[in-house]
């Protein structure tokens, strides 16, 4: 809430006003002062914006970062280098152990187009310690040939990202990391969707199943081994049917009884709905849904209602979606 949020963001305030008195920490409360709401064009609140060189031209947004602790994380790499440089293997363990999650660029030397990107990127992620290394051995040490982004997770190694193929485009890189804050299928509840949101993957496919079903577990590995296939590129969500309290996400996507186990693609940017066309939940049919979806084949999905029984009664005709064509045309 707005209200967390600024009591996280005067923590930090107090906090960097010890380590980097230079930054400053403003408060506006645009109701008052609605010419600088325009000027800045805020549109939702609250809004986080940094201020580089005393300029007001084109302020940094910052945005989804919730916590006292990453934000300050976030003002440092934006005032100073965004990765710690790292010269040893003792030095990449102790990062890649410290906390849950850790980035590190493994890269031949450091100065290339893909190193810039993986700074850039590192900016943006202040939720996880970012280390980049051009040392040898600690390049041998890992097994790493090429230019390659790894992240660690609890200490292991859970994602290689072959870095210098054109691909690095520094939202993609974003995107994909932060995917890794969450698990690779998160379960929809009031607490999880927050986090969903926060992370800008704009495509979602979610599942509608009961969790209790005899299928679910065969339905559950499908639907998680497709999901590692497309991390970073469509959020994989699991609405358990059960849970009454997630009735509006069934009635948003009109999922009814008869239609459980379904599954439907969310894009949040045009706020576009697409159903699977085949009714099994295997592999093979979510890839090639998932698939012709990013291809931009995937047909929309226009919920409608069933059609009355009365329809046709009256001398005027009740139309629904599903009729629509036929009686019309």
């Amino acid at each position: 809430s707005s209200q967390n949020l600024s009591e996280e963001f005067a923590k930090a305030a107090r906090q960097l006003k010890k380590e980097a008195p230079r930054i400053q920490f403003g408060k506006i409360d645009v109701t008052h002062q609605q010419d600088l709401r325009k000027e800045f064009n805020i549109r939702e609140f609250p809004t986080v914006k940094f201020f580089v060189d005393g300029s007001r031209e084109d302020p940094i947004d910052c945005k989804g970062v919730r916590q006292a602790s990453a934000f300050i994380t976030w003002v440092k790499r934006r005032t100073g280098p965004s990765t710690v440089l790292i010269n040893s293997t003792d030095q990449a363990e102790a990062i890649i152990h410290a906390d849950d999650l850790a980035v590190i660029g493994f890269f031949k030397e450091l100065h290339n187009d893909s190193v810039e990107v993986f700074s850039e990127t590192a900016r943006d992620v202040p939720e996880m310690p970012f280390g980049m290394t051009a040392n040898e051995d600690v390049c041998a040490n890992y097994g790493i040939q090429k230019n390659t982004l790894v992240v660690f997770k609890k200490g292991k190694p859970v994602h290689n990202e072959v870095l210098g193929d054109g691909r690095e485009n520094k939202l993609d890189l974003t995107r994909l990391i932060k995917t890794f804050t969450l698990d690779l299928v998160t379960e929809y509840n009031l607490e999880t969707s927050v986090k969903i949101f926060d992370v800008p993957v704009e495509n979602h496919i979610l599942l509608f199943t009961p969790k209790n079903s005899e299928t679910f577990n065969a339905i559950y590995d499908n639907y998680k081994s497709v999901a590692a296939e497309f991390r970073g590129k469509i959020m994989f969500v699991l609405v358990d049917t059960n849970e009454t309290r997630n009735g509006r996400v069934f009635e948003y996507f009109r999922i009814r009884e008869v239609d459980i186990p379904a599954v439907r693609i969310l894009n949040l940017t045009s706020d576009t709905k697409y159903k699977m066309p085949a009714d099994e939940v295997t592999v093979k049919n979510l890839k090639e849904f998932c698939q012709s979806y990013l291809n931009g084949k995937a047909k929309l999905h226009l919920s409608s209602e069933e059609i009355p029984e009365d329809w046709d009664k009256m001398p005027v005709k009740v139309l629904v979606g599903k009729n629509f064509n036929r009686i019309v045309f």
